[in-house]
């Protein structure tokens, strides 16, 4: 958040005038297709990237265990906890995956069926439940939101009119999927799990030419994830790599404060995994917040962002008080006549009554002769030489 500088009438090194906080500027990327913002609108009225507010989703993924009335119930809770956004999994499974992957044997404690496919089956909502959770997010006044884990799936969601797409990690190489999903002129946000710098360089050249805004999530597809797996300074080689777009940050580690800390690296926008019990069966409830621990989030991130301020350092007028009761002079380490030519042994620095010569100048009197005499420790002023 821009903070201006502060004018400290009074003060010394006070400036007469308050100036604004310039916005630094991005790298020009030198392609042959035009600049693209480093925001845009994801959904009506919410802009995402520059100096506006990190967009905070709630993916709440298949956590609703196949349960459309615990769905709803999450649903309002993420609203209650200040996030921007729901964020549900779309697929559609025979476009999703061959018929051997849905039949394949799947004896995990998380399973809901005997093979893979009546496992996903369980946990599928069809469209109709779809238009139905949308309506309800629509009436609280959150977002709706869901990744299309396949074409089909993105066909369905922009004839539900999702503001935006997100792209899944297990989707962002899928260079055929993501030439149809920008041809669909809807922001996308596309996460870089399981990828490296070169498969992202090259969705990048895929998408760009024709959908100008979206932007990359970093992002590590492992649940739940440790910390020394999460690799934030890739947030940094984004956005050296690609400077004409926002960046963000999708995470399933526990707790809060890796994701605080990629607020503070340049994340504008925050995709974290919520669920109503850690314990469920399922493998992404351990790598899931609870709604106190995203209301907290949501909480902590404002208050991050507010704290990053200005690019300009400057004395605030938060620390005048400060600066008053304990910012040091320049004073007389020993009684000097009127006209002496002043030398460093002489002069000395201490908080003193009345304030004086700032110590940042004190180099600036040496050979200067005093107006006035004066007594040892008095301060010295500005006045006081010529």
């Amino acid at each position: 958040l821009p903070h201006p500088r502060a004018a400290l009438p009074g003060a010394r090194g006070a400036s007469t005038a308050t100036f604004a906080q310039k916005p630094v500027s991005a790298t020009v990327c030198q392609h042959f297709w035009p600049k693209m913002p480093l925001e845009f609108e994801l959904a009506p009225g919410r802009m995402i990237g520059g100096d506006h507010p990190c967009f905070i989703i709630a993916e709440i993924g298949q956590n609703h265990q196949g349960d459309l009335d615990i769905a709803k119930q999450m649903i309002k809770k993420c609203k209650e906890a200040g996030a921007d956004c729901a964020k549900f999994q779309k697929s559609e499974l025979d476009h999703k995956f061959n018929k051997a992957a849905l039949a394949r044997p799947y004896t995990s404690k998380h399973s809901w069926g005997p093979t893979y496919g009546e496992h996903k089956r369980h946990l599928e909502f069809n469209h109709d439940q779809y238009r139905e959770l949308k309506r309800y997010a629509e009436e609280i006044g959150i977002i709706f939101a869901a990744s299309g884990m396949d074409e089909a799936a993105v066909e369905f969601l922009h004839e539900l009119n999702v503001h935006f797409f997100k792209v899944g990690s297990g989707d962002t190489n899928n260079l055929p999927y993501l030439e149809t999903t920008a041809k669909k002129g809807r922001p996308m946000l596309i996460s870089s799990g399981m990828q490296t710098l070169d498969t992202m360089k090259k969705v990048y050249k895929t998408v760009k030419p024709i959908n100008p805004n979206f932007l990359f999530m970093q992002c590590t597809s492992a649940y739940p994830l440790n910390p020394e797996d999460v690799h934030l300074r890739c947030i940094q080689t984004y956005q050296k790599e690609f400077p004409d777009i926002p960046i963000g940050y999708s995470g399933h580690e526990s707790g809060i404060a890796i994701s605080l800390a990629a607020i503070a690296l340049g994340a504008k926008v925050i995709e974290r995994h919520v669920t109503m019990d850690k314990t469920w069966k399922g493998s992404d409830h351990a790598a899931s917040l609870d709604f106190d621990e995203l209301a907290e989030l949501v909480r902590q991130v404002r208050v991050v962002e507010t704290a990053m301020g200005s690019f300009v350092k400057d004395m605030r007028p938060c620390e005048i008080a400060c600066h008053d009761k304990l910012g040091k002079s320049v004073v007389a380490k020993q009684d000097i006549p009127a006209g002496t030519a002043l030398t460093m042994n002489m002069l000395t620095v201490k908080v003193a009554e009345p304030k004086g010569f700032p110590p940042e100048n004190i180099y600036q009197l040496e050979g200067k002769r005093l107006k006035r005499a004066l007594e040892y420790d008095q301060t010295v002023k500005e006045d006081d030489v010529e």
